[in-house]
Protein backbone atom coordinates (compact mmCIF):
# COMPACT_ATOMS: atom_id res chain seq x y z
CA UNK A 1 0.00 0.00 0.00
CA UNK A 2 1.26 3.47 -0.88
CA UNK A 3 1.60 5.84 2.09
CA UNK A 4 1.22 9.62 1.87
CA UNK A 5 1.64 12.20 4.61
CA UNK A 6 -1.40 13.99 5.96
CA UNK A 7 -1.66 17.75 5.62
CA UNK A 8 0.29 18.49 8.77
CA UNK A 9 3.11 16.30 7.49
CA UNK A 10 3.26 14.22 10.65
CA UNK A 11 0.94 11.22 10.31
CA UNK A 12 0.88 8.75 7.43
CA UNK A 13 -2.46 8.10 5.78
CA UNK A 14 -3.40 5.34 3.33
CA UNK A 15 -2.78 6.46 -0.26
CA UNK A 16 -6.44 6.22 -1.26
CA UNK A 17 -7.52 8.89 1.27
CA UNK A 18 -6.21 11.67 -0.99
CA UNK A 19 -7.96 10.29 -4.08
CA UNK A 20 -11.24 11.81 -2.85
CA UNK A 21 -9.81 15.33 -2.99
CA UNK A 22 -10.59 17.36 -6.08
CA UNK A 23 -7.74 18.18 -8.44
CA UNK A 24 -8.06 21.87 -7.55
CA UNK A 25 -7.55 21.24 -3.83
CA UNK A 26 -3.97 21.91 -2.88
CA UNK A 27 -2.66 20.26 0.25
CA UNK A 28 -1.10 22.20 3.08
CA UNK A 29 2.01 21.32 5.04
CA UNK A 30 2.34 22.88 8.47
CA UNK A 31 5.63 23.02 10.32
CA UNK A 32 7.05 24.79 13.33
CA UNK A 33 9.46 22.85 15.52
CA UNK A 34 12.88 22.15 14.05
CA UNK A 35 12.74 18.60 15.45
CA UNK A 36 9.57 17.62 13.55
CA UNK A 37 10.09 15.07 10.80
CA UNK A 38 10.33 15.54 7.92
CA UNK A 39 9.32 19.20 7.66
CA UNK A 40 11.14 20.61 10.67
CA UNK A 41 13.97 21.35 8.22
CA UNK A 42 11.90 24.33 7.05
CA UNK A 43 12.34 25.98 10.44
CA UNK A 44 15.16 28.50 10.61
CA UNK A 45 16.07 26.95 13.95
CA UNK A 46 16.90 23.62 12.25
CA UNK A 47 20.56 22.96 13.01
CA UNK A 48 22.23 22.95 9.62
CA UNK A 49 25.19 25.24 8.92
CA UNK A 50 25.13 27.65 6.01
CA UNK A 51 27.59 30.03 4.44
CA UNK A 52 26.11 33.44 3.83
CA UNK A 53 27.73 36.75 2.91
CA UNK A 54 31.20 35.25 3.37
CA UNK A 55 30.57 33.93 6.88
CA UNK A 56 29.64 30.51 8.24
CA UNK A 57 26.57 30.30 10.49
CA UNK A 58 25.27 27.32 12.48
CA UNK A 59 21.66 27.88 11.35
CA UNK A 60 19.58 29.98 8.97
CA UNK A 61 18.30 31.88 12.02
CA UNK A 62 21.86 32.95 12.82
CA UNK A 63 22.43 34.17 9.26
CA UNK A 64 19.16 36.08 9.29
CA UNK A 65 19.53 37.68 12.72
CA UNK A 66 23.17 38.68 12.09
CA UNK A 67 21.81 41.28 9.65
CA UNK A 68 19.40 42.76 12.19
CA UNK A 69 21.93 44.25 14.57
CA UNK A 70 23.42 47.66 13.80
CA UNK A 71 26.69 47.28 15.72
CA UNK A 72 29.30 44.53 15.29
CA UNK A 73 29.42 44.00 19.07
CA UNK A 74 25.68 43.29 19.15
CA UNK A 75 25.97 41.00 16.13
CA UNK A 76 28.63 38.95 17.92
CA UNK A 77 26.63 38.94 21.14
CA UNK A 78 23.68 37.49 19.23
CA UNK A 79 25.89 34.88 17.56
CA UNK A 80 27.09 33.74 20.99
CA UNK A 81 23.58 32.67 22.06
CA UNK A 82 23.69 29.05 23.26
CA UNK A 83 20.82 27.92 21.00
CA UNK A 84 18.97 29.11 17.88
CA UNK A 85 15.79 29.69 19.89
CA UNK A 86 17.60 31.86 22.44
CA UNK A 87 19.20 33.78 19.58
CA UNK A 88 15.74 34.46 18.14
CA UNK A 89 14.43 35.59 21.53
CA UNK A 90 17.42 37.90 22.06
CA UNK A 91 17.12 39.40 18.57
CA UNK A 92 13.38 40.03 19.02
CA UNK A 93 14.19 41.94 22.19
CA UNK A 94 16.74 44.35 20.73
CA UNK A 95 16.25 48.03 21.44
CA UNK A 96 15.40 50.19 18.42
CA UNK A 97 18.84 51.84 18.52
CA UNK A 98 20.51 48.42 18.19
CA UNK A 99 18.58 47.50 15.03
CA UNK A 100 20.08 48.20 11.61
CA UNK A 101 18.51 51.17 9.81
CA UNK A 102 15.88 50.05 7.31
CA UNK A 103 15.57 46.58 8.88
CA UNK A 104 11.79 46.47 8.58
CA UNK A 105 12.10 47.03 4.82
CA UNK A 106 15.10 44.71 4.35
CA UNK A 107 14.16 41.73 6.52
CA UNK A 108 12.03 39.84 3.98
CA UNK A 109 14.67 40.13 1.26
CA UNK A 110 17.34 39.00 3.71
CA UNK A 111 15.25 35.98 4.70
CA UNK A 112 14.72 35.12 1.02
CA UNK A 113 18.50 35.20 0.43
CA UNK A 114 19.19 33.14 3.56
CA UNK A 115 16.68 30.50 2.44
CA UNK A 116 18.13 30.42 -1.07
CA UNK A 117 21.56 29.81 0.46
CA UNK A 118 20.28 27.13 2.84
CA UNK A 119 18.53 25.10 0.17
CA UNK A 120 21.22 25.57 -2.49
CA UNK A 121 23.93 24.32 -0.10
CA UNK A 122 22.14 21.18 1.16
CA UNK A 123 20.85 18.70 -1.44
CA UNK A 124 18.92 16.65 1.14
CA UNK A 125 17.01 19.71 2.36
CA UNK A 126 16.41 20.81 -1.23
CA UNK A 127 14.89 17.39 -2.02
CA UNK A 128 12.51 17.66 0.93
CA UNK A 129 11.45 21.12 -0.24
CA UNK A 130 10.95 20.01 -3.84
CA UNK A 131 9.11 16.92 -2.57
CA UNK A 132 6.34 19.12 -1.17
CA UNK A 133 5.10 19.57 -4.74
CA UNK A 134 2.55 22.34 -4.92
CA UNK A 135 1.56 22.15 -1.27
CA UNK A 136 1.02 25.38 0.62
CA UNK A 137 3.76 25.63 3.25
CA UNK A 138 2.74 27.19 6.55
CA UNK A 139 4.78 27.98 9.61
CA UNK A 140 2.18 27.19 12.25
CA UNK A 141 3.02 28.76 15.61
CA UNK A 142 1.10 28.21 18.83
CA UNK A 143 2.06 31.37 20.73
CA UNK A 144 0.23 34.44 19.48
CA UNK A 145 2.56 37.36 18.74
CA UNK A 146 3.04 39.88 15.97
CA UNK A 147 6.30 38.12 14.98
CA UNK A 148 4.59 34.72 14.75
CA UNK A 149 1.70 36.21 12.76
CA UNK A 150 4.15 37.91 10.37
CA UNK A 151 6.40 34.91 9.64
CA UNK A 152 3.71 32.28 10.06
CA UNK A 153 0.16 31.75 11.21
CA UNK A 154 -1.40 31.41 14.64
CA UNK A 155 -4.80 29.72 14.67
CA UNK A 156 -5.02 30.22 10.92
CA UNK A 157 -4.32 33.96 11.10
CA UNK A 158 -1.16 35.60 9.82
CA UNK A 159 0.90 36.59 6.79
CA UNK A 160 2.94 33.36 6.65
CA UNK A 161 5.94 35.11 5.10
CA UNK A 162 8.31 32.22 5.88
CA UNK A 163 5.99 29.75 4.17
CA UNK A 164 5.56 32.13 1.23
CA UNK A 165 9.32 32.56 0.84
CA UNK A 166 9.87 28.79 1.05
CA UNK A 167 7.34 28.33 -1.75
CA UNK A 168 9.16 31.00 -3.79
CA UNK A 169 12.48 29.24 -3.25
CA UNK A 170 10.87 25.92 -4.22
CA UNK A 171 9.56 27.44 -7.47
CA UNK A 172 12.96 29.00 -8.18
CA UNK A 173 14.69 25.64 -7.74
CA UNK A 174 12.15 23.89 -9.97
CA UNK A 175 12.46 26.58 -12.65
CA UNK A 176 16.25 26.35 -12.56
CA UNK A 177 16.09 22.55 -12.82
CA UNK A 178 13.66 22.79 -15.73
CA UNK A 179 15.90 25.32 -17.46
CA UNK A 180 18.91 23.00 -17.05
CA UNK A 181 16.88 20.01 -18.28
CA UNK A 182 16.01 22.00 -21.42
CA UNK A 183 19.68 22.51 -22.16
CA UNK A 184 19.70 26.13 -21.04
CA UNK A 185 21.94 25.59 -18.03
CA UNK A 186 25.26 25.25 -19.83
CA UNK A 187 27.70 27.81 -21.12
Amino acid sequence: MQIKMDVDGLSPLPGDVRSNLSATTSREIRFYRASERPYGVFSNLHRRPISFEGRDFPTAEHAYQFGKARKPAVQEWLMAAPSPSLLAMAAHGLYAWDIAPGWSQAKVDRMRCVLQSKFSQHADLREILIGTGDARLVESATADSSVNRFWGEVNGQGRNMLGTLLMEVRESILARNEHQDDGGGGL
